[in-house]
């Protein structure tokens, strides 16, 4: 059996179309990456010396987005004597501090859904593009001929020996 070049021409067009489809994800994604780093550098925001974790580091990627949300909360918290927004009567003026923090935890947690988003079509990407690449070398390759084995000396099934060898 050989293959023909009409079985492997739809193969190869396959392989194109998802190696430029891998390359325009990763374009996409790093793209995006690149535009939530630079509108959150652009904000100037310094993580809070009392976070957990990054403190004093300017907030321009995940982690420094989140570990910045995470102390908005803990102010709020402080502020707030431990109520959320929720919790506080409505006439309460400490309600416009928790609903302002809220605000901008939700912010930051849509820049560190958005890093995480261009992370995942980055990699989606990567493999899209390895299986079209995978798919074009493979049809590239000539056909392997195989050779046939006669019916006379061919062993039958359950390892009987055939007589005829």
């Amino acid at each position: 059996m050989t293959t023909t070049r009409t079985t492997q021409r739809p193969v190869r067009i396959v392989g194109l179309v998802a190696l430029i489809a891998g390359i325009l994800m990763i374009g996409a994604g790093a793209a995006t990456w690149a535009t939530v780093s630079t509108q959150l550098a652009a904000q100037d925001i310094t993580v809070s010396e009392d976070a957990a974790f990054l403190g004093g580091a300017t907030v321009d990627g995940p982690l420094t987005a989140y570990a910045q949300a995470q102390v908005i909360d803990k102010h709020a918290l402080e502020a707030t004597g431990g109520q959320t927004y929720a919790q506080l009567e409505q006439d309460d003026p400490l309600r416009a501090t928790a609903m302002n923090a809220s605000f901008l935890r939700a912010s930051l947690f849509t820049s560190v859904v958005a890093y995480g988003v261009s992370a995942l079509v980055m990699g989606l990407g990567v493999l899209v593009g390895l299986m079209g690449w995978s798919l074009r070398r493979l049809a590239a390759e000539p056909a392997v001929a195989t050779a046939t084995v006669p019916a006379a000396t061919a062993t039958p099934a359950r390892g009987r020996l055939n007589p005829a060898v």
